[in-house]
């Protein structure tokens, strides 16, 4: 080592910058230097104390801890200039984390006892390292795994980390398909439950009934309580494994209306799971809303409903839920406030005079839903047998999708300013017109037909007559096949979004304006990682629209993918997190969301872990630049 530069880069670098010329020379003599090539494990967790204090010259580190459940959390990343070891060098005790190069590291060290001598001849040398170290280190490394984690976080006892067979009634109660009414409400009263079992001559069960279809197929219709209890069962019997998490029993019960679910473990049947057990579980359910969104039967009745779904973004968010677990809540809580819509405007006018399918577009399609956003959906109809019937069609579509729109913006629904909605004459089509729409865009990608395509293909089937979604979606997976001009167009488009990092690794934000120092989230982080996986989806042909859902599909099969599945998954939740954190944030003190960060107020966590998603970007666009390169311009 040139003594003048380790003099000169620890002039830079607290505390030693707060030392006297001769304090820091002598202790820049004292020096020694160490190389770590990439991953190598610099101090292990329970293992040995460190022996000095080092001070990283080049390269960096991750920092992390084993959970009570054995996952390593990541609570900090130390670069150039930042320093590591003294917690454990001071306590003398084992190491308390685990410190990894996460590239090829330099660093200086200095030994225990110059570093002793120092801390107590220098106050504001000392200071430092306690204030940044101890006090400052360990609040962090609390509040980093039980308050706020971005990757694992959640409490042990809540919904997304209980499983099922946790919570699920061991006890089960049934009667056989021959019992009577009268026989399975006794057995209900005997046992205090709400729900009993029943069972075929075979044992196997066969349905359930519940103290709602006592209620509501007896008591209400005065019916013979001497019939036989299989006339009132309901059908057909949902089921959870028992190593399910509780949030994956919330989600059925949203989408099949129901209460109680059946528990299977090896394929028998070992417990019921209530909507009282969820409830007691996390003390307020998703399922109180979707509960009272089925009750209305007015436009004016969901409007305060609709309100509360956003409390159901704190109650997760407190719970550390996963971004895709947030995500799927709302997703379903969403899709059936949009489904109520059409159920009452059905009634309102009549049966459609053809067979339709409500579909979801961009977000909403995709299932990446946060807080509500714009109306971005279509209507896909069967195609019509004569002229006349394509005029009633229009006249009835006209009436019905204007009700629509207005009650989806009374319940908090924007309009689409693209205007991508059914209201819109071009988006409510037969199938054969969907099918010429398809044909037409894949054979001229026109910058018109690109942005339709990026917008409807990733179309989901919300109501109505699914088959004519899914025909859709077979007839684009076929169009597609070979299409490698229509697909290079669409790499285009997924490299020309390239991440906001600099030259030098800094973030590159908003120079003036609104959101000076600023970058957005949504754009430049959740949109490049939606474009790339949607283009290895429609490569390979994968019917999934939720970002993460392809992953899942084409982890098999797309070569890229596969090498990148698990940076993919993390880049994407952390990201997705991050922007749902920071929009709970504006909600909660009155304002209006956006996408919009300030990078310098996020933690070194948060930075290192976002510029480690721009990274895998820029490096996946690089691929794709590889690929399609003869279709690159």
């Amino acid at each position: 080592m040139i003594l003048e530069d380790v003099i000169k880069f620890l002039q830079n670098v607290p505390p030693f910058q707060f030392l006297d010329g001769a304090s820091l020379a002598d202790a820049a003599k004292d020096l020694s230097m160490e190389f770590y090539p990439k991953n190598t494990v610099i101090l292990k967790q329970d293992g040995p104390p460190s022996d000095s204090l080092r001070i990283i010259k080049k390269g960096g580190v991750r920092i992390s801890v084993k959970s009570g459940t054995g996952e390593d959390v990541v609570i900090d990343f130390r670069g150039e200039g930042d320093t590591f070891g003294i917690v454990s060098l001071m306590s003398k005790d084992r190491q308390k984390t685990t410190i990894i190069a996460i590239d090829d590291t330099i660093c200086y060290l200095l030994n225990k006892d110059h570093l002793y001598r120092l801390i107590e001849s220098h106050p504001t040398f000392t200071e430092y390292l306690l204030q940044s170290h101890f006090t400052k280190y360990i609040d962090k490394t609390y509040r980093e795994m039980h308050n706020k984690s971005l990757f694992y976080g959640s409490s042990d006892h809540l919904l997304f980390t209980t499983q099922i067979g946790d919570m699920a009634t061991k006890d089960i109660i049934a009667v056989c398909e021959k019992a009577t009414i009268r026989e399975a409400a006794e057995e209900m009263v005997r046992n205090r439950i709400s729900s009993v079992i029943v069972f075929n001559a075979d044992g196997q069960p066969t349905g359930i009934v519940t103290d709602r279809d006592m209620r509501e197929k007896v008591v209400a219709r005065a019916r013979n309580v001497n019939d036989p209890v299989k006339d009132i069962m309901s059908l057909p019997l949902v089921r959870v494994d028992v190593k399910d998490y509780c949030f994956e029993a919330v989600l059925r019960m949203i989408k099949h209306n129901i209460h109680h679910i059946l528990v299977i473990k090896e394929g028998a049947l070992k417990g019921v799971l209530t909507n009282h057990d969820l409830m007691l579980l996390q003390g307020s359910s998703p399922l109180s809303f979707a509960k009272d969104l089925e009750s209305q039967q007015t436009i004016e009745g969901l409007i305060p409903v609709s309100v509360k779904i956003n409390r159901v973004v704190g109650l997760l968010l407190k719970e550390g839920a996963r971004a895709s677990n947030i995500t799927k809540i709302i997703t379903e809580l969403n899709d059936r406030l949009v489904r109520k819509v059409l159920e009452i405007a059905e009634k309102q006018f009549g049966q459609p005079p053809v067979a339709y399918c409500w579909v979801s577009l961009g977000s909403e399609g995709r299932k990446e839903q946060t807080f509500k956003t714009d109306q971005d959906n279509a209507i896909i109809y069967a195609d019509p047998e004569a002229t006349m019937q394509e005029a009633e069609i229009r006249r009835y579509f006209a009436e019905f999708t204007g009700f629509v729109k207005d009650g989806l913006l009374r319940c908090g629904f924007p309009p689409c300013p693209a205007d991508y909605m059914p209201t819109n004459p071009k988006w409510c089509q037969p199938l054969r017109v969907w099918k010429k729409y398809i044909s037409d865009w894949v054979s001229a990608p026109t910058s018109d037909a690109l942005l339709n395509a990026l917008t409807f293909f990733d179309f989901r089937p919300l109501h109505g007559e699914n088959a004519l979604a899914e025909d859709l979606r077979t007839y684009l997976i076929g169009a597609l096949k070979d299409q490698k001009v229509f697909l290079g167009h669409l790499a285009n488009m997924a490299i020309k979004n390239s991440p906001p990092i600099g030259f030098f690794k800094s973030f590159v934000v908003e120079k003036d304006g609104e959101h000076k120092n600023e970058l957005n989230l949504k754009v430049k982080g959740v949109a490049p990682l939606v474009d790339i996986i949607r283009l290895f989806a429609l490569e390979r042909g994968v019917r999934e629209t939720s970002t993460l859902e392809r992953i899942a599909a084409l982890r098999a099969s797309h070569t890229i993918v596969q090498e990148y599945a698990d940076e993919f998954e993390h880049a994407f939740e952390f990201i997705m997190l991050l922007r749902i954190h920071h929009q709970f944030s504006q909600l909660s003190v009155g304002g209006a969301p956006d996408n919009f960060i300030n990078p310098n107020k996020l933690s070194n966590l948060e930075r290192r872990s976002i510029k480690d998603a721009f990274h895998l970007i820029t490096t996946v666009q690089d691929l794709i630049i590889e690929r399609y390169k003869s279709l690159i311009w």
